[in-house]
């Protein structure tokens, strides 16, 4: 899976206020709080290795980690700065909550904390859903990014 290349500058107007379609859920910053429900709630949707880069997100003084929330429960996280400055990832939503909003959301919401804390370009790293990351914010393949990043770690190229 490629690496993608994204302009920060180039965000939609209100990225960093994006809300999703999807009635009553709601895009935020975790909070120290929240650390060990949402690292179990990764670990358990997505698996142990994005668990640990999520986990990286809450030792940062501005939590690096959005979530989506209906009520008291976790729909979607998207995380940045995890395994290395500058990348977005990882990201999921539950495939019963996708199409409505939720991931573009986290996404601008993620991409727009980026773009504030001094970044001009994002790299998403091994990404799956190449045509969402066109679409949503205009993300262009890195040549000769795979494997990428990850080839090292003890998981393999999945995450």
């Amino acid at each position: 899976m490629p690496d993608m290349l994204v302009r920060l500058y180039d965000l939609p107007q209100g990225a960093g206020t994006a809300q999703p379609e999807a009635e009553g859920v709601v895009i935020r910053r975790a909070m120290a709080p929240d650390k060990f429900r949402v690292v179990e709630w990764v670990r358990e949707h997505t698996g142990v290795s994005a668990a640990g880069e999520c986990d990286v997100c809450f030792s940062r003084p501005a939590v690096s980690c959005f979530i989506a929330t209906r009520g008291k429960e976790i729909v979607g996280y998207a995380c940045y700065d995890a395994t290395a400055p500058d990348f977005f990832g990882p990201t999921k939503v539950l495939e019963s909550e996708q199409g409505r909003g939720i991931g573009r959301a986290l996404l601008l919401r993620s991409l727009d904390a980026m773009r504030a804390e001094g970044y001009g370009y994002a790299v998403i790293g091994g990404v799956g859903p190449q045509a969402f990351y066109e679409k949503c914010v205009g993300a262009v393949v890195i040549p000769q990014s795979t494997p990428g990043i990850y080839r090292d770690f003890l998981g393999g190229m999945g995450r």
